[in-house]
């Protein structure tokens, strides 16, 4: 990736999530606290799928998938954003924002696919059971995840290349916690039509084609439970969906809010609220609610734990 393109300025400064200094040491343990359960959670959970083989299904392989990227991108966030409560200026190098940006935009794109994976397998499992170890083999799996990874890249190649073709004169504060796009293209100096278009062709790619093929799954999902008589089976088939849809929710709902406005329309205030769910907030809730609620996480967890105290 080419980062000396034609920008005159350096480095970045970032303003951060709010500028009301007597918030900021609150925040800072706040947010410390987020990225601990954050990384403790999915890093408990990718040990525990990875220490036991009855784990090693579809549903738990894109749950590990999906650990790793929550784990990554709060990574790449988290850490500059408590950097910024403890500092008076808080300044990224130019290469470093690009390469954040780069990185978030990858990670954010890849949890969109991993989240549609994840619908379909439920899709396979609960309308087809029969069929879903065969159709969802650990080849089919594997491929899958290849496509979703190289979509993703391709996406965040994208928005990143189009920023570097960008000129920042002098200004240099981003009116965020983070590198984000349209707070950087308020700074750029040349047209950023391209740019826009492409974040609208992407993005609403990213939002449009999880979000139809997520309803159209749910939406055999719901006739094949009405079929069910049982109500127990009932509860139980939904049960493994709910958690599902509470963070597609979420996720999707914050990122649609954010990136399908026009940047006349939406606040940046309001863009960095939206963006602290879908790179704080989701990153933490999605091993609680997908993970330490299922029972047979909780039998692994024991387990293991029994494994480690007898050994």
């Amino acid at each position: 990736m080419d980062i000396g393109n034609g920008s005159f300025i350096t480095e970045f400064i970032l303003v951060g999530l709010t500028e009301y200094s007597g918030i900021q040491l609150p925040l800072f343990f706040l947010f410390l606290g987020i990225y601990s359960i954050t990384v403790a959670g999915n890093l408990g959970l990718i040990t525990l799928i990875g220490l036991n083989s009855y784990l090693h299904t579809p549903m738990y392989y894109f749950l590990f998938n999906l650990s790793c990227i929550d784990l990554c991108y709060s990574s790449v966030i988290t850490p500059k954003l408590l950097v910024n409560f403890l500092s008076e200026m808080n300044t990224i190098s130019y290469a470093g924002c690009m390469t954040q940006l780069f990185f978030y935009c990858l990670l954010v794109s890849a949890e969109c696919y991993v989240l549609t994976a994840m619908a379909y397998d439920r899709y396979v499992a609960i309308c087809k059971p029969l069929l879903h170890m065969v159709s969802m083999s650990p080849q089919f799996c594997t491929r899958l995840a290849v496509i979703l990874y190289v979509g993703a890249f391709a996406g965040a190649w994208a928005h990143t290349g189009c920023m570097l073709r960008l000129t920042f004169c002098k200004a240099n504060t981003i009116n965020h916690y983070m590198c984000d796009i349209f707070p950087l293209l308020e700074l750029s100096c040349t047209s950023t039509h391209v740019n826009e278009l492409v974040v609208f062709i992407v993005v609403g790619f990213d939002v449009a084609v999880p979000t139809v093929t997520i309803a159209v799954s749910y939406t055999f999902i719901l006739i094949s439970l009405l079929r069910i008589r049982s109500t127990e089976g009932r509860s139980k088939a939904f049960s493994t969906c709910s958690s599902h849809i509470i963070v597609v929710s979420v996720f999707f709902g914050s990122g649609a809010f954010m990136y399908l406005h026009p940047s006349s329309v939406l606040s940046m205030d309001q863009g960095k609220v939206s963006t602290v769910f879908y790179t704080i907030v989701v990153p933490m809730l999605n091993p609680l609610i997908y993970s330490f609620r299922n029972k047979e996480v909780k039998v692994a967890l024991k387990k293991t734990l029994s494994r480690k105290i007898f050994s």
